[in-house]
């Protein structure tokens, strides 16, 4: 059992993983027609706004991100939730292309970055000994935010103008998410770490890895392309879903019933990982992460019954729930926690811009005629590439002792 100071740190994570759902592409997918109509914009529009606003987004995302390790916690989580809350605001007042840009830029920068980047960061940093299973608890409210609130808005948006839920929204953040940040982290300090009922355990230091440092290290690079294809394959699953759908005469609602399946094989996966990174470590495991999405995209090319849609979204979500506790712990394990902020955010931008990636690719095979079958084959080469390189280095995977 954890210890209250343990659980609280927990709680922060999970409540703040939910909230970064607001920059989550599920989440703001949901307001694309909605917003289409209001500026009189085409999907491909849409698409290329949304998509250079996230770019944008990653690259101030490496630069505030790394703040997380020079200031105290409580601080640092005062200035995301002012400007998650200014960019839920901004977003209702969308009037123009200009605008749009803009809000998307700030919602993805507040929302999808700094959020899941705070919650992350501060869990990997705290916990050593059970990193594994806090970081899929923390993990559980984005998988809870993905499986309440589509419906939740989508049967808002038949009575209530999407600019008012918007507003909505932002009163939200900012009278929630500060009265939960003072109970939950006010007195966790840069060098807290969790409570252990084992004393005096003796355990090998690693070497702390500053980002300069780690830079200049062949393995992440190996790592990283691991780490990047499920953000950008499954985002660009995600935003052409019609395409997917029209493409393999599924019907309207059975990729939206799909995800269901998604979003429990994810919690399910989400719980069994914790586990097993605690007994095995996240460096054993991270060969497996992919391999579930690598058998997506042979079930997208080979089969076009609507069932193999539960199939395909399932194998998405199984690697999805890995690959949100893998992508955490795994930098802690190799390169300590001390600069943990400032490599998680170099991180998590790459994680950003690699949905910004896929959006645009998945665009320019589809506006280049490819058939969804020859973008599953490109998907699938991609990620059968990193899996290999993956193998040939993972014995090479552990820190550097002290």
């Amino acid at each position: 059992m954890f210890k209250s100071l343990n659980f609280k740190v927990i709680l922060f994570g999970f409540i703040f993983t939910f909230f970064s759902s607001f920059g989550q592409s599920f989440f703001l997918g949901l307001f694309n027609s909605s917003i289409r109509d209001a500026l009189s914009i085409t999907h491909g529009q849409f698409g290329s706004i949304y998509a250079s606003a996230t770019l944008l987004s990653s690259f101030i995302l490496v630069w505030i991100g790394k703040k997380i390790d020079d200031i105290n916690i409580l601080k640092f989580v005062s200035y995301v939730v002012i400007l998650l809350a200014i960019s839920c605001f901004l977003f209702s007042k969308i009037s123009s292309v200009f605008f749009l840009f803009f809000s998307i830029f700030l919602m993805r920068l507040s929302g999808q970055g700094l959020m899941s980047h705070t919650a992350t960061t501060t869990i990997s940093r705290f916990f050593e000994r059970s990193r594994g299973r806090a970081l899929s608890a923390t993990w559980l409210g984005l998988s809870l935010a993905e499986f309440i609130l589509p419906l939740l808005i989508v049967f808002l948006l038949t009575f209530v103008d999407w600019r008012n839920i918007w507003i909505v929204i932002s009163i939200l953040v900012i009278v929630v998410l500060p009265i939960v940040s003072f109970l939950l982290v006010k007195n966790i300090k840069l060098d807290s770490r969790e409570a252990s009922s084992i004393k005096n355990a003796k355990t090998k230091k690693i070497k702390q890895w500053k980002r300069n440092e780690v830079l200049k290290d062949y393995r992440f690079y190996i790592v990283c392309l691991s780490m990047l294809a499920m953000p950008s394959i499954a985002t660009g699953t995600f935003v052409y879903q019609s395409f997917i759908a029209s493409s393999k005469n599924w019907g309207p609602y059975v990729i939206a019933q799909s995800f269901m399946v998604y979003s429990v094989l994810s919690v399910i996966t989400l719980f069994l990982s914790g586990f097993l990174i605690d007994k095995f470590s996240s460096r054993k495991l991270l060969i497996y992460m992919n391999i579930p999405l690598l058998i997506s995209t042979f079930v997208l090319y080979y089969f076009n019954s609507p069932s193999s849609s539960f199939f395909f979204l399932g194998l998405i979500g199984i690697s999805n729930g890995l690959a949100n506790v893998l992508g955490s712990a795994t930098w802690a394990e190799i390169y300590g926690v001390k600069y943990i902020g400032s490599i998680k955010a170099l991180t998590t931008a790459l994680m950003v811009f690699s949905t910004a990636f896929g959006t645009a690719f998945f665009g320019i095979l589809i506006d280049n005629s490819l058939s969804i079958e020859q973008i599953a084959l490109v998907s699938g080469s991609y990620i059968l590439i990193a899996i290999s390189l993956l193998f040939l280095i993972k014995n090479k995977l552990n820190p550097h002792y002290l």
